[in-house]
């Protein structure tokens, strides 16, 4: 008994410390931005004035949510337009030797086809009433889609240049919402989470063509000419058997019959269709034999770049001031809500939970309500069609007195109607 009393008042120990570890990393954590999109949200976000023709934010929880208030957010609400606001940070900030974490929510509302759901964070320099598409970066994350091209864009803008990831990274397309979040650690290396599942991650310098390479394939060399790298050869003993040539392709067809109209004098002479013939083994190729001279696939040698100048601090930014909005979108109907940048992960998962982590039990339940809905009220309507189409199909052979003239007239009305009537079942 003891020793369980032991036991227990060892895990109730390990449990505070744990408990008190995470506090203080929460209360460590500094928040640079929070974006919920409450009251106040036009006195902190401004309206680009680079175009007289961007499209028109608003305040909008969408068609699915739980609580009004906090599932708010901004959204696009005209189609085919540019869109461009951005916002200042109270205080500009470098990410130099921390770690920088970028989380906000995006639903794609309006089923988006051609569009993007991107943030940019910007230095302090930047003015937000000129915000456009030509506006300096350092960071570009988040959603782009249009047709089958689907990816979450992540940016690093370096010496003045943007550079894309060399390989895309998968988003999502649907109507819900969802969390993205991006960790940029002082070792180089980065995480990139969407609904706080990992869809890409590792080393800033191996998965973007910022720097030059670290080696170059040696130019003073090149492969031998006597370098074999031929695995296989033909065998010089293997010869081809007689007669092989002689087989044909194409036979007659043994089992074709002249027909029993056929006339020599007008058709000309019969001849009976050919197929392929069974015994036909196409070219001959003598059998391969690996080659005694192989040496392997030649690897050309490297050497050190000396273009490479090594950088530690390709994650680094002197100065963050400035989070944007600027995309395009076809179809409207995007809303972004609970942006965050910190350098704490622990305390964009505390954010999450407060916001996206609730918001999507509830938005998911009356979403699928609507669909069942909308699945059911379609059905109903589709067999109400039917039976309407039934109806004209017996009513037509019932109708045998009619005279001609008449009966031709209220045919065509009747076939137009059920067209029209298939059309929109069709549609359903």
């Amino acid at each position: 008994q003891q020793q369980q009393q032991q036991k227990a008042s060892f895990i109730m120990m390990k449990s505070a410390l744990l408990f008190l570890v995470g506090t203080l990393a929460l209360c460590s954590a500094t928040v640079y931005f929070k974006e919920e999109f409450g009251a106040g949200w036009e006195d902190r976000w401004i309206q680009s004035q680079h175009m007289d023709s961007y499209g028109e934010f608003v305040a909008s929880a969408g068609q699915f949510y739980g609580d009004e208030a906090r599932d708010t957010g901004l959204k696009t609400s005209q189609d085919a337009k540019f869109y461009s606001m951005a916002a200042k940070l109270d205080k500009p900030f470098s990410n130099k030797d921390k770690d920088l974490v970028v989380q906000y929510t995006v639903k794609h509302e309006q089923k988006i086809d051609c569009g993007g759901g991107y943030l940019k964070l910007s230095p302090s320099t930047v003015d937000p009433a000129d915000f456009n598409g030509e506006t300096p970066y350092n960071i570009m994350f988040g959603p782009d889609i249009c047709g089958s091209t689907k990816r979450t864009h992540l940016i690093f803008n370096y010496k003045g240049e943007n550079h894309l990831r060399t390989k895309d990274l998968k988003c999502e397309s649907d109507e819900l919402t969802h969390l993205y979040t991006l960790v940029v650690h002082p070792d180089q290396t980065y995480d990139v989470l969407i609904d706080e599942q990992s869809v890409g991650s590792g080393s800033i310098e191996e998965d973007w063509s910022i720097l030059p390479p670290r080696t170059i394939k040696d130019p003073s060399l090149s492969k031998p000419e006597d370098w074999v790298d031929e695995e296989l050869m033909a065998d010089p003993n293997d010869v081809k058997p007689d007669g092989w040539d002689d087989i044909p392709q194409y036979i007659p067809d043994p089992e074709a019959e002249k027909p029993e109209d056929w006339d020599d004098e007008d058709d000309g002479e019969w001849e009976p269709p050919t197929i392929e013939n069974p015994e036909f083994k196409g070219e001959w190729k003598p059998k391969m034999i690996s080659n005694p001279d192989y040496k392997g696939e030649w690897v050309h040698p490297e050497i050190d770049n000396p273009d490479f100048v090594e950088d530690k601090e390709i994650y680094a930014f002197d100065d963050f001031g400035v989070v944007g909005i600027d995309i395009w979108q076809v179809k409207s109907g995007t809303i972004f809500d609970n942006i965050l940048i910190t350098d704490s992960l622990d305390e964009a998962k505390e954010h999450a939970k407060e916001t996206w982590a609730k918001l999507k039990v509830d938005e998911k339940a009356k979403y699928d309500a609507d669909r069942e809905e909308k699945k059911k009220a379609a059905d109903e309507e589709r067999a109400k069609r039917d039976a309407e189409i039934k109806e004209m199909e017996e009513d037509d052979d019932e109708d045998d007195d009619v005279a001609a003239e008449a009966d031709d007239e209220k045919a065509a009305k009747r076939e137009e109607k059920l067209e029209a009537l298939k059309k929109q079942k069709s549609e359903l």
